[in-house]
């Protein structure tokens, strides 16, 4: 089972040379929060935007080089029209607050997803962002935003297609690195491959996440929602992966 809902012991050590280098979370549960509470399911959404400031500042203070957040997937659009338009609300509310903190923290922010699709002042605003920490060196807060892994497959193989087609490249010599290099996460470089995926409010699937590039994560599924997330949360998924042993296909004492 891919299912890791054990208790971490408070008497093991978080281990800061051991910090997984790239995070990705499916920020699971906001409605579920909400409905929990009798609340209407955008307070759960407004909620877990609070949560994304808390963890970023949390990671980012680990050590973590790159946190990659799934915001608003392609299938979401399918969602009562009232609950989207409240989601495409949250980047302008949550950029407009928090990048100067971003700026502070050194945090830097990218955005992989079709953006286009996204409505104008939504667009705007992660655009604002993007440049407002553009000269940030730190931590890489990657936000999924109009993402879908499929989505971002097909795109892949077209441009592959159309360089082959075009004469720019010999089927003969598309290798892995190859596909790497033309998915949406390809500015991340070598750090593009998550470590560590979790999810949070207990569901154990990956929902068309970055399905190329955890290929080799490990995989943290928690049954607390997102909203209830917090530095420590993060700090207990972290101990739970130090303490597995990542053999990419290989053995541990070969």
């Amino acid at each position: 089972m891919f299912s890791s809902k054990k208790d971490v012991s408070q008497e093991q050590a978080l281990d800061m040379s051991r910090i997984p280098a790239h995070i990705a979370i499916i920020m699971d549960g906001n409605g579920r929060w909400a409905q929990k509470r009798h609340l209407p399911r955008v307070a759960g959404h407004k909620q877990g935007m609070q949560t994304v400031k808390t963890v970023t500042m949390a990671a980012s203070d680990l050590g973590v080089k790159v946190l990659s957040l799934y915001a608003f997937s392609t299938e979401n659009w399918k969602r009562p029209s009232s609950e989207v338009n409240y989601l495409m609300q949250l980047p302008i509310r949550f950029f407009s607050t928090f990048v100067p903190d971003l700026v502070k923290h050194n945090v830097r922010v990218m955005v992989m997803g079709d953006t286009t699709r996204l409505p104008e002042a939504t667009q705007k605003a992660v655009n604002d962002a993007i440049k407002d920490t553009a000269d940030c060196d730190g931590m890489v807060l990657n936000f999924a935003l109009n993402y879908g892994s499929r989505d971002e497959i097909t795109r892949a193989v077209k441009q592959i297609a159309s360089e082959v087609q075009d004469g720019q490249l010999d089927p003969a010599n598309i290798t892995e690195q190859t596909i790497s290099d033309h998915l949406m996460s390809a500015p991340l470089g070598e750090l593009a491959d998550p470590d560590l995926l979790i999810r949070t409010s207990g569901e154990e699937r990956i929902s068309n996440f970055m399905l190329w590039q955890i290929g080799y994560s490990e995989l943290e599924f928690v049954d607390e929602h997102w909203p209830d997330f917090d530095g420590d949360s993060l700090k207990r998924a972290i101990i739970d992966f130090q303490g597995r042993h990542r053999r990419f296909g290989g053995l541990v004492n070969q």
